[in-house]
């Protein structure tokens, strides 16, 4: 009579094969990571037993170990292909390259901030505008580009003060579209103190999106962002409102720059953008570029004071949300969906091969090409590491130069000793210009990097109010895309 086979029939211990993993200790446990990202704690017996092999089914080791995709059985390839799909998932970002185009139509600005990124002119020196000539040629590189998707942003300076050039900029834009097959998103980002009837309608009729800075209150933004008669606040807060009622409230939206004097008032910033009905918040740090270094606002806290100030203000807007108010944190949000999900993410600071020239482009007033953004204002510096050409070059010739594949192979955190052992690598970003702007090196030193202290720690606390607050879990699935 046929007999089931006793379970040791099926034993794969001797078969099994242990799978790329990266760990560090976290207290008691350690913190492990398969190679897409995925976590699991174990303790110290544990992951000795796992590295050693020294696992068996129905122990419950073998069973989390191989539903993280730890181990496998040494000649099945299930456990690979599946890895292998979500890493392509994950990578997916670079089947459409260069879907951002930045145009910075001019550097005047009315505003004198003294963190400013971008080294702003006066506003009368006209000869820091863009030319119609120069964004005819960087409008023809942006739609070369292979996406079939681009955004346009306009910025500045104070972009609305060569309003009429994107004016031009947005109808040339939307014949090329419609002769390229190209779905275009075209985006002001602006103060807003120059905004007005016109600009609101043209706004209204070309589906143009605007982004503005608001720091909080009134006493800090006029302190962080004064111009002119002290009223930079009101002109901010008034222009949302008449952007919301005639664009929409999802046309408009707002970044704050967490200044000290913005470290000891992070409830305050939150009910400011919950007075004007603001859907979320980017509690962004400080950036070593332009005037925040020339003041020295940006070496005025580190990042164990930023993630404080950061920790507040995520707990603070966490009981916002349990109060039936659903108002996001943006960055944790960008953070959640790499941790919690295998879909693309757009945002470049967070991406490995970097989106420099990969993911955004920036086309200078003055015809000069760049990297990225923050490549332009390193250049307004004096360091023009990150500059890869010129509006008469073609798109391909700047997205191939030996100048850009070398700044992006070298800064690979996938290739980087301190990245490759981090069990955070998958959900960072390699940020060459950030790196090269404060340790002169695309790739960065990463133990004292403020920027990986920043990122492992914003991924440390939403891991554990993931694992330990079922309630603030279910508020945080959400914004990852889960629910």
């Amino acid at each position: 009579m046929a007999r089931f086979q006793p379970a040791k029939a099926f034993h794969p211990a001797d078969h099994v094969r242990l799978l790329p993993i990266r760990f560090e200790r976290a207290g008691k446990h350690y913190l492990v990571s398969n190679v897409v990202g995925d976590f699991i704690r174990l303790s110290a017996d544990e992951l000795t037993r796992l590295v050693d092999l020294r696992v068996r089914p129905g122990d419950g080791l073998y069973e989390r170990a191989y539903a993280s995709h730890l181990i496998s059985g040494a000649n099945q390839k299930a456990q690979l292909q599946l890895l292998g799909l979500r890493l392509r998932s994950r990578m997916a970002f670079l089947r459409e390259l260069t879907p951002l185009h930045i145009f910075v139509v001019t550097l005047r600005c009315e505003h004198s901030c003294p963190y400013c990124q971008v080294s702003r002119q006066s506003t009368d020196r006209s000869r820091f505008d863009m030319s119609e000539e120069t964004a005819i040629k960087a409008l023809n590189i942006a739609f070369d580009s292979p996406a079939h998707r681009i955004k346009i942003e306009f910025q500045g300076g104070e972009p609305l003060l060569n309003f009429p050039l994107i004016q031009k900029m947005v109808s040339d834009a939307k014949t090329k579209r419609g002769k390229l097959g190209k779905e275009t998103d075209f985006v002001i980002a602006s103060n807003l103190a120059l905004l007005d009837d016109e600009v609101l309608a043209f706004c209204k009729a070309n589906d143009v999106l605007l982004s503005t800075s608001l720091d909080g209150p009134a006493d800090l933004h006029n302190k962080n962002r004064p111009r002119p008669g002290g009223n930079s606040h009101d002109l901010a807060t008034r222009g949302i409102r008449r952007a919301q009622e005639v664009l929409g409230r999802d046309r408009v939206g707002a970044l704050m720059t967490t200044t000290e004097a913005s470290l000891d008032r992070v409830e305050d910033i939150v009910n400011e953008y919950l007075r004007l009905d603001l859907d979320g918040i980017f509690l962004r740090p400080l950036s070593p570029y332009g005037f925040a270094i020339k003041t020295q606002a940006f070496r005025k806290y580190d990042s164990q004071r930023w993630l404080a100030f950061y920790e507040r203000g995520l707990h603070y807007i966490l009981d916002v949300n349990r109060s039936g108010r659903h108002f996001s944190v943006f960055y944790a949000a960008l953070i959640l969906r790499r941790m919690l999900t295998d879909r693309p993410l757009g945002y470049v600071d967070l991406r490995s091969p970097a989106g420099i020239g990969l993911g955004a482009m920036v086309y200078n007033y003055d015809g000069k090409v760049f990297a990225s953004d923050e490549g332009r204002m390193l250049a307004e510096m004096g360091d023009n590491t990150f500059e890869l050409g010129s509006v008469a070059d073609s798109y391909r010739s700047l997205v191939l130069s030996d100048k850009l594949i070398d700044l992006i192979g070298s800064s690979l955190t996938q290739c980087a000793p301190e990245c490759a052992d981090c069990v955070f690598e998958t959900h960072c970003g390699a940020d060459p210009v950030y790196h090269h702007a404060t340790q002169a090196d695309p790739v960065g030193i990463k133990p004292i990097s403020e920027f990986c202290a920043r990122q492992k720690g914003v991924m440390r606390l939403l891991l554990d109010l993931l694992e330990n607050s079922p309630r603030e879990a279910a508020i945080l699935r959400r914004w990852g895309g889960m629910e």
